[in-house]
């Protein structure tokens, strides 16, 4: 395994989580990627959401759950896939490629969780993005001769070609490049290790998620909409995004981590300023992609997953950072959900 930790990122992962402020909602998603037949075979897919409103004299209610269950194949296609509650729709999206497409065909097969910006929505929309990442465990594991045989294959020397400049962290003269055409490997990233985001004064602080099993990946998201009773100010957010490993003694690290902060307009369907903080990144160059926050000012709520898709490409921005920002129009629901319980 090549490691070049001299050219790490930011290492200052998140302790915990805020409090849940009077009046606030707060949705998380989890989804757990593990390969429990060895890490040339397919992968299990343990995928997770929830919406929580805080009432104004503190209490907690529930306001649905989501869940699915997938495997996907060495080829990262769809080989099965069952969600609670149930959508029959998902077996049209059995045998697509989780990547490049995928998010296209499933928009079409579901366009009413695409309007409604549903959890099953949300939990899809970041499953390409998610199974990527999980390939993070094959780098770090015990080389299988599938593995080796497939880095050294000409498919795998165009992928990297082709991926070139896509990202800051891609960028031709960033740590990734350099290394691959100097090592004709790419360098694998050893991130911090993973401090507790749940509260212990909080038992609803985030949905529950089973075990993570030993070299595998876990990607969580907590969205956080709260009101400001002065009139001069508006509804705050607090994005929270972690990518994470936990390897075969049992440790998890942090792989990729953002908290990205700001307001909304009055009309409560707009964007207003922008703050992106890079809590771990694995790579130097990947911190430049912070400034690519500036953009998202005034950006429309209902068309940030299709205007972030299309708009921040190069090596400006980040792939991960990017699926954050996309992940802000589920604000949308979430403020409908405060307005529901202010009326109650």
């Amino acid at each position: 395994m090549h490691i070049v930790p001299e050219r790490a990122g930011p290492a200052n992962p998140l302790a915990g989580s805020p409090t849940r402020p009077f009046g606030s909602a707060r949705r998380t998603t989890s989804i757990d990627t593990s390969r429990p037949d060895g890490l040339d075979q397919e992968s299990v897919v343990d995928a997770r959401a929830r919406d929580l409103v805080t009432g104004p004299s503190g209490d907690a209610a529930h306001h649905n759950d989501q869940s699915f269950r997938a495997r996907i194949g060495p080829d990262r296609s769809l080989i099965a896939i069952e969600s609670d509650p149930p959508e029959p729709r998902l077996t049209q999206l059995l045998g697509l490629f989780v990547g490049p497409g995928f998010r296209a065909k499933m928009a079409e097969t579901l366009p009413d969780h695409v309007a409604s910006q549903s959890f099953l929505y949300a939990l899809l929309d970041d499953l390409p993005g998610d199974t990527l990442v999980s390939g993070y465990a094959v780098q770090r594991g015990e080389p299988t001769p599938s593995a080796i045989a497939r880095r050294a294959s000409p498919t795998f020397e165009n992928h990297v070609k082709a991926s070139e400049d896509m990202c800051a962290g891609w960028a031709s003269d960033a740590t990734i490049m350099v290394a691959f055409r100097e090592k004709g490997s790419i360098p694998a990233p050893l991130g911090p290790p993973a401090p507790r985001l749940e509260r212990e004064s909080d038992s609803l602080s985030w949905h529950t998620m089973a075990p993570l099993p030993r070299e595998s990946t876990r990607r969580r998201r907590r969205l956080d909409l709260t009101p400001i009773s002065d009139a001069s100010e508006h509804s705050v957010f607090d994005s929270h995004f972690r990518d994470s490993y936990r390897d075969v003694q049992g440790e998890e690290t942090v792989i990729h981590e953002y908290v990205v902060t700001g307001s909304l307009d009055e009309t409560m369907t707009h964007l207003g300023e922008v703050q992106t903080e890079a809590r771990v990144l694995p790579w130097i160059e990947c911190p430049a992609a912070v400034g690519s926050s500036v953009w998202m000012s005034k950006k429309p709520l209902a068309e940030l997953r299709v205007q972030v898709r299309t708009e921040f490409v190069g090596t400006s921005t980040c792939t991960h950072l990017n699926d954050t920002f996309r992940f802000l129009s589920d604000l949308i629901p979430l403020h409908d959900l405060v307005n529901l319980q202010a009326r109650s």
